[in-house]
């Protein structure tokens, strides 16, 4: 693209994009209009394309200006989401503006609420809801509010903020130098697990954060993927396919272990072994636990065979 960048928000911002997509030119294609279409200005797009067919002519017919970054090797999201965070922050902007190509903003007010929210609160770091696709009046990602979960969005705009609360990494909104405190994203965990681990690392900074609940991202809802059990005090998360399934046990193992956390590890190996054995999957059984015993090791790490 020859468009030169527009010009910071009256504020003083700038902020950059750090987007990841991989054979999505559908979904690429709404997400780069809805970015074009917001009312705070946008430096630059940087966007990683890992995917098995280049979305350059995707790039090409949208507006705007889009550092289109090609990757002939499958990062997978963790991977991705680095090499797009560094590019963005390498075009100097203040802000980086985190976006997966499945997802995109509601409308277009969306960055300048949340940059007014970062001011009013003095945040490191904010985010929207996200919104099902399928379904705005529930979100893709539950919230725990007074000890419950729910996905019912008409409970939590009313409440305006919710500090202490986030989700990444659909439209989170990042100071440019929390990076250098904290790191990039783990590529290590290629998918399931870089979001969580991002995340302790965030609360260990003690940094701040939160969401703002008036504006938000469309994303796909992953409902189906949650298995609630004991009258919904544990929900086992069971993905569609087996290297999805692999990479999430795994990692789930890997964070257990490394931020000692007995509750995950408690809660894992209560929930998986007695869902699977309620299922009567024990192929199943068998897979979470290679999976699980790899993680909680420090192996098994990677992209898939084919990648």
């Amino acid at each position: 693209m020859t468009e030169q960048p527009t010009q910071a928000p009256s504020t003083g911002d700038t902020v950059a994009v750090a987007a990841v997509t991989y054979d999505r030119p559908g979904e690429l294609a709404q997400l780069l209009r809805s970015l074009a279409a917001q009312t705070a200005p946008i430096v630059t797009v940087a966007l990683v394309d890992s995917g098995t067919k280049p979305a350059g002519d995707v790039v090409a017919a949208a507006e705007g200006t889009i550092h289109y970054l090609r990757s002939e090797a499958n990062l997978g999201g963790a991977g991705g989401f680095a090499f797009a965070i560094l590019a963005a922050i390498a075009s100097g902007a203040q802000w980086i503006w985190l976006m997966d190509d499945d997802g995109h903003p509601e409308d277009e007010r969306c960055l300048t609420e949340l940059l007014r929210a970062a001011h009013e609160h003095e945040l490191d770091i904010v985010s929207p809801l996200v919104a099902a696709t399928s379904d705005p009046s529930r979100l893709s990602f539950n919230f725990r509010i007074n000890g419950r979960l729910t996905n019912d969005r008409a409970t939590l705009e009313p409440m305006g903020f919710l500090p202490d609360m986030v989700h990444f990494f659909n439209g989170a909104l990042i100071r440019a130098e929390v990076f250098s405190k904290i790191g990039l994203p783990d590529m290590k965990f290629f998918i399931r697990g870089d979001e969580v681990d991002f995340l302790a690392r965030v609360r260990k900074a003690g940094l701040k954060y939160g969401t703002l609940a008036t504006v938000a991202v469309r994303h796909p809802a992953t409902w189906t993927e949650m298995k609630p059990i004991f009258g919904g005090f544990i929900t086992p998360v069971i993905p569609e396919g087996d290297f999805k399934r692999f990479s999430y046990f795994r990692n789930r193992a890997y964070l257990a272990r490394k931020y000692r956390n007995l509750r995950w590890f408690g809660a894992d190996v209560i929930g998986f072994p007695y869902y699977f054995l309620t299922q009567r999957d024990l192929r199943g059984l068998r897979a979470w636990f290679a999976a699980y015993s790899a993680g909680f090791r420090g192996t098994g790490f990677g992209p898939p065979p084919s990648a």
